[in-house]
């Protein structure tokens, strides 16, 4: 799976996403993201310590956001292959196992489709 579709990367991060990502770094450097299906904290994507969660072998690796990876389940990349994913931050409470909790914002997935997708 190729992380950029017409140079355009499959994810990337707003500047508010990434200081947030940054703050997180202060307490734990190595961190990484995936993409939550929806189930108990809605589809929001989740940041976790890298050792603290295990990348299933199904899960796609979509690219890097300030030198974090970033995940999603091969069901939910089915959905939205046609998408580019945009890590971005608002006012709130993060999911209870993201790192985002606790800190009165918190991440959010927005996405615009591509031009273009190539089979």
């Amino acid at each position: 799976m190729k992380s950029t579709i017409n140079g355009q990367p499959r994810v990337t991060a707003t500047d508010s996403a990434i200081a947030l990502i940054e703050e997180i770094r202060r307490d734990y450097p190595d961190i990484l993201f995936h993409q939550s299906g929806g189930c108990c904290d809605g589809s929001s994507p989740m940041c976790y310590p890298a050792g603290d969660f295990v990348v299933g072998d199904h899960d796609v690796k979509l690219g890097e956001i300030a030198g974090a990876p970033v995940y999603i389940s091969a069901t939910q990349f089915e959905a939205w292959k046609h998408t580019q994913l945009i890590i971005d931050v608002v006012p709130g409470r993060g999911g209870m196992f993201s790192l985002d909790n606790g800190r009165e914002k918190r991440f959010l997935t927005r996405s615009r489709l591509f031009a273009s997708v190539p089979d």
